[in-house]
């Protein structure tokens, strides 16, 4: 039997039987790698060169960045700025039919890009908003789906730990061009949500929020003005060269801090919940990179993704329709894998023949992780399905009815992404960032 055959079929069955059986993806990755890795080396040999790769994997500069990141949105989160994003957010949305379904996606939107977590821009955000729309009267199960499909969004619209994971995957892509790649999509993806909120809210004559007046509005706005400034800050410091993306996460500690004593919402008894929550979510992640490190290798070595890359093409040479067939696996993928293991695993299998039919890396970071942020919100493994019908006291099955109109609506904003590459270069080429 062919050697990358064998490999590709003992890593790929060893590894969705152990996710199967219950064993934490982590570990899935780690055994199956290295079961997949006795096939063409020896056991001693592999156990070290595993070892080898799990310790170069984590030994990279670019993933201060993410530990960073996930500091700043901790301190963000615990630091009293949801409830100032959802007021601007409620200014900017507050005169569309169901406003305040509208107020729920763009303060998914903000507190998104600033925490850079789905599932606790899913939970702040929504915490607030369904007692207040279950207070006007909208359906539960349908402020439950805005919240749901909405609150990835944040992912895409930078800072995002997320881009700076595929950046490390991919071999060294931009992250200042990721970055600025992420903003019309995440924007998109956005606004896809809203027009069907619209629709259903103009059916079901959901409430319009009074006007607020000129005064009230620049309260609001001045009030926000700090939250906001840190993505300028951060972004604006990546973008002009000023200073790296692992720098800019460091000032984005650092301002945070600011910030929440600046709100007077960090008591000393935050502290620690803060550090545990860092600590833990950073273990999480290293081990993660360590064990893809060992797959990557192991795919590698055996020629993995060079014999998927012949499959797909020799499938058709049609780019629409390679496209079409990897965006088909990448949904699928992402209903059962979380975010960052899917990133670190199919990427190096994925890149190459996004590579192969002309896709600019980075257009393809953007196409692979919108697709996985549409995987967080179905079952079975969606994490914000989860927390978004936990916090909306919903049960699953209602959602799923709004829902589905929602990720018709995201799947169509997909395609556009997909096959129309300027939706995510324009800004980075505008800025110099790449060619």
């Amino acid at each position: 039997m062919d050697t990358a055959l064998l490999a590709s079929l003992v890593l790929f069955g060893v590894f969705f039987l152990l996710l199967i059986i219950g064993v934490p993806i982590s570990i899935s990755i780690g055994v199956s790698s290295f079961i997949a890795a006795l096939t063409v080396i020896p056991f001693d040999v592999a156990i070290f060169t595993a070892a080898q790769k799990m310790v170069q994997g984590i030994n990279t500069f670019s993933l201060l960045a993410v530990i960073f990141f996930i500091l700043s949105g901790s301190i963000m989160n615990n630091g009293g700025i949801a409830i100032r994003l959802i007021n601007l957010a409620k200014l900017i949305g507050g005169r569309l039919p169901g406003s305040l379904a509208h107020t729920n996606v763009v303060g998914n939107m903000l507190f998104g890009s600033i925490s850079g977590s789905a599932v606790a821009s899913a939970a702040a955000i929504g915490g607030v908003m369904t007692p207040l729309q279950k207070k006007e009267g909208y359906d539960p199960s349908f402020s439950a789906a805005v919240n749901i499909a909405s609150s990835p969004a944040g992912m895409l619209i930078p800072p995002s730990g997320a881009l700076i994971i595929y950046s490390l995957a991919s071999g060294g892509t931009s992250i200042s061009a990721l970055f600025m790649a992420g903003y019309l999509p995440g924007i998109l993806m956005g606004l896809a949500v809203m027009i069907v909120a619209y629709f259903i809210a103009k059916r079901n004559n959901y409430p319009v929020a009074e006007r607020p007046t000129f005064r009230q509005g620049l309260i609001v706005v001045l009030q926000s003005l700090p939250s906001l400034s840190l993505i300028f800050v951060v972004i604006g410091g990546i973008v002009a060269g000023i200073f790296t993306a692992t720098e800019g996460a460091a000032v984005a500690v650092f301002y945070s801090v600011i910030l929440a004593l600046f709100y007077r919402q960090l008591k000393f008894s935050h502290i620690s919940a803060i550090l545990k929550e860092t600590v833990v979510m950073t273990g999480i992640v290293l081990f993660l990179v360590g064990a893809s490190s060992i797959m990557s290798w192991v795919m590698a070595f055996t020629g993995i993704p060079a014999a998927i890359t012949n499959m797909l093409l020799a499938a058709s040479d049609n780019p629409i329709i390679i496209l079409l067939l990897m965006n088909i696996i990448l949904l699928i993928i992402g209903t059962f894998m979380d975010i960052t293991p899917a990133v670190l695993i199919f990427t190096p299998i994925f890149l190459p023949i996004a590579v192969e039919i002309g896709m600019d890396p980075v257009h393809f970071g953007i196409v692979l992780l919108f697709n996985l942020c549409i995987g967080i919100m179905t079952p079975p493994v969606g994490s914000a399905l989860f927390i978004g019908c936990s916090v909306a006291n919903v049960s699953i099955e209602s959602v799923l009815r709004p829902l589905l109109k929602m990720f018709a609506a995201l799947i169509v904003t997909l395609m556009l992404i997909t096959y129309i590459p300027w939706i995510s270069l324009a800004l980075p080429k505008f800025l110099g960032l790449m060619n």
